[in-house]
């Protein structure tokens, strides 16, 4: 027995070495290295559900709906490229840039045997937001919107230029986040022969985050047409994921959305959503 204790003391020191002779204390480091990664992808995926957030990202978002058209067999299938670029511009407050660039497909509409395929009109906001919330823990934004006349045919733009402010209220709360987003454009120059626009557009949303960094979301895209009296109304349902691959961050998701309201040529039932972003955090 007092062989065998000296073998033990002399070859492997009690609490320095386990069966794959990796230190401990190499394995204490790595342990905590891995619980950092989890708590940080956590806090991006809380992130995630911020539009003001100060995390570049790069979400390419496609949106497939019908019944589209005077036909109602019109199909439109959109997919949006929206980059988010957070500038600093002191200590307190930041700079949000949140900009929508649609790439549309559009068939049998507005009328049957009419397909376009290209550019849309680019909608581009600017959030000013404090960095800390409030001190009810309110994250707040606000700024200007600008709608930018980049179609690149006649039917899949307004020809119009427009402008108006944005903001967007949210609280997060543990896993959950909720609040709304707002803006309001009206057209001040372009083709005259174009309709005008005044649109107010509205994004109330909740999220739940989980501690495996899946997003289960709800929100409505609601926009009102002063002009034709008309709501567009969709209730997306959507779940995304927080994945690493490589080096790279990247969310990827789905999800269905329902048209509870829409113009008479606009679409009408089940439609869905596929998406992926691409994340960048400082």
């Amino acid at each position: 027995m007092e062989a065998v204790r000296r073998f033990g003391t002399s070859q492997r020191p009690e609490g320095t070495m386990n069966k794959n002779n990796l230190p401990l204390a190499v394995i204490g480091t790595m342990l905590l290295a891995t619980s950092t990664a989890f708590a940080d992808e956590a806090d991006i995926a809380k992130q995630l559900a911020n539009p003001v957030a100060a995390l570049i990202s790069v979400p390419i978002q496609m949106n497939y709906d019908t019944n589209y058209g005077v036909a109602e067999d019109g199909t439109v299938l959109r997919v949006n490229v929206q980059p988010v670029i957070p500038i600093t511009l002191n200590e307190d407050w930041n700079l949000i840039s949140r900009t929508i660039l649609p790439i549309v497909d559009q068939n049998d509409f507005p009328f049957p045997g009419v397909s376009e395929f290209g550019l849309g009109d680019t909608v581009q906001s600017v959030f000013f937001s404090p960095k800390a919330p409030t001190a009810s823990g309110w994250i707040w934004g606000a700024g200007p919107v600008l709608l930018v006349p980049t179609a690149t045919d006649e039917v899949l733009g307004s020809e119009k230029w427009g402008i108006g402010p944005t903001a967007v209220v949210l609280k997060q709360q543990g896993p959950w986040t909720y609040g709304a987003l707002a803006n309001h454009i009206e057209s001040f120059a372009g083709d005259d022969q174009r309709a005008d626009i005044s649109a107010t557009f509205v994004q109330p949303f909740v999220a739940y985050v989980t501690p495996t960094q899946t997003t289960y979301s709800i929100n409505t895209e609601s926009t009102y047409d002063w002009e034709g009296n008309d709501w567009s109304v969709p209730v997306n349902v959507s779940v995304s994921q927080l994945l690493r691959v490589g080096n790279q961050l990247v969310s990827v998701g789905g999800g269905l959305r329902y048209w509870v309201t829409a113009p008479d040529n606009g679409p009408d039932g089940w439609g869905f959503r596929l998406a992926v972003t691409l994340l960048y955090p400082k």
